[in-house]
């Protein structure tokens, strides 16, 4: 158990979308911490159930928010999450999407700026577009198509790393950037869309695995407790302000991800190929040299050791037939 910080000198941590997947885990190593900790969340994608444990936690206070409006608090940091990250949730309402990204941001900066909180953007590799580097450094600017169907969640995190610069440069707000790859784990909702937590539903109900186009398109798999583990490295670094790659350089293709979920799952289960949807990158493969050298981070865990965790999460909630997700 950490030892107990005296409530004086405990930080108050702001968490935008604190009841999402990564977000209610990131909370769990904050509140272990022992942090004041905020959590701000509209629930559009997020679950009380994720956070239930802390309520009664004097140190922890959940509030209903959306991030589009401004917010009063005093904090000394600011996680900045909230924003639907799979395209089942960000295609269902684009505008909304890209409102949430852009001015959400603009709020949370604007906070910042007036509390002298230090705040941290969780961006993604989904700046990168359909990369015409690979692997893909922080250097590296993107081929992105501004006009796509995808775009709402692509170029609204892009405008959020400029607001972010910007503010830094002509406000001084301490700012932190890091550009998040593929993320499994526990909590992830059941219909996500996002390959892993399709696969693994599928598997799981005895359906068919939904592999689109070739199947060889590839992407990399980071367990979500090695992502917390980035975040809270980068937003307690005093010389880094990214943007920082945070991912597993592990690179899978969709077929051979489909063979592991297999493997770990239900070994009869089959293959089945459907058309690519648009705008789906070909490869997805982060360098992380300066995670691994600014911030002494780099992922721990396997996917083939990760998986069975999320797995027993994803079982135990089919069984009981959370409504909510299915």
């Amino acid at each position: 158990m950490p030892v107990p910080i005296p409530k004086a000198t405990r930080l108050r941590v702001l968490v935008t979308g604190g009841a999402g997947f990564v977000g209610s885990h990131l909370v769990d190593r904050l509140m272990e911490r022992g942090n004041i900790v905020i959590v701000a969340d509209n629930f559009f994608t997020g679950r009380k159930e994720n956070i239930m444990h802390h309520l009664q936690n004097p140190f922890f206070e959940l509030i209903r928010h959306d991030v589009v409006e401004p917010m009063l608090v005093e904090v000394d940091q600011i996680y900045h999450l909230a924003c639907p990250a799979s395209p089942v949730h960000y295609k269902h309402n684009p505008v909304k999407t890209i409102k949430t990204s852009v001015m959400g941001t603009l709020n949370m900066l604007g906070l910042a700026k007036r509390v002298g909180a230090r705040m941290l953007l969780t961006s993604t590799s989904e700046v990168y577009g359909d990369p015409l580097e690979h692997p893909q450094k922080e250097s590296y600017w993107g081929n992105v198509n501004p006009i796509g169907v995808r775009s709402c969640y692509d170029e609204g995190k892009r405008v959020a790393e400029t607001l972010c610069f910007d503010y830094h440069r002509q406000e001084g707000v301490d700012i932190r950037i890091a550009r998040i790859f593929n993320t499994y784990g526990p909590r992830m909702a059941l219909e996500d869309g996002r390959v892993v937590s399709n696969f693994v539903s599928q598997a799981l109900r005895g359906e068919p695995l939904t592999v689109y186009g070739d199947g060889k398109q590839t992407r990399s798999f980071q367990y979500v407790d090695d992502l917390v583990a980035g975040l809270m490295a980068l937003m307690d670094n005093e010389n880094e302000i990214g943007p920082v790659n945070i991912g597993n350089p592990g690179e899978f293709t969709m077929i051979e991800l489909a063979e592991v979920v297999k493997e770990v799952v239900n070994k009869d289960a089959k293959i089945e190929f459907k058309e690519n949807t648009a705008d789906d990158p070909g490869r997805r493969k982060p360098d992380i040299t300066l995670a691994k050298t600014a911030l002494g981070w780099e992922p721990k865990i396997t996917l083939r050791e990760g998986l069975p965790k999320m797995v027993e999460d994803f079982r135990e909630r089919l069984q009981v037939g959370d409504k909510k997700e299915l």
